[in-house]
């Protein structure tokens, strides 16, 4: 369970947890307690992608929604057997805080580590934006051969 909770990005603590002080501020049992400054206060360095990551007979694909990100701005590597993704989506214009009715999109820097299920073809990783998609292929490796060892006396 461990790997796919890394390969999946899990292994982070994501969800927030209520203490028993906010749950008993409540008064309507229905309301959902205010978590914003808990979620807020945590300083992120970086955003974290969301990533798909599937398999076909050849390849390990890995996809992420990344629009408004230049492809000189992206720095894919594998090391070992982890791909990181990493880049930074920067804002034309700047826009001062006060005018702002929403402000839910992410710029700044971002990254991505996955731990690869299996062994790949490093030098014939394949990467392509298309429609604010990035796509990512690593042909895999086959590796269907039993070695078998014999145990010495």
């Amino acid at each position: 369970m461990k790997f796919f909770k890394n390969l999946a990005g899990l292994n982070k603590k994501t969800n927030l947890e209520i203490t028993e002080e906010q749950t008993s501020k409540q008064t309507d049992q229905t309301a959902a307690p205010d978590l914003t400054d808990q979620w807020f206060d945590q300083d992120y360095e970086e955003g974290q992608l969301a990533i798909d990551v599937y398999q076909t007979e050849k390849d390990i694909v890995v996809k992420s929604t990344i629009a408004g990100v230049k492809p000189e701005d992206i720095d894919i590597s594998v090391n070992n057997d982890m791909l990181t993704i990493r880049g930074v989506r920067k804002l034309a214009e700047e826009v001062s805080e006060e005018n702002y009715f929403y402000q839910e999109c992410y710029w700044g820097s971002f990254s991505r580590s996955i731990i690869l299920p299996i062994e790949v073809k490093t030098d014939k990783i394949d990467a392509i934006i298309e429609n604010g998609v990035l796509t990512v292929k690593l042909p895999k490796i086959k590796t269907n051969t039993q070695i078998s060892v014999k145990v010495k006396d």
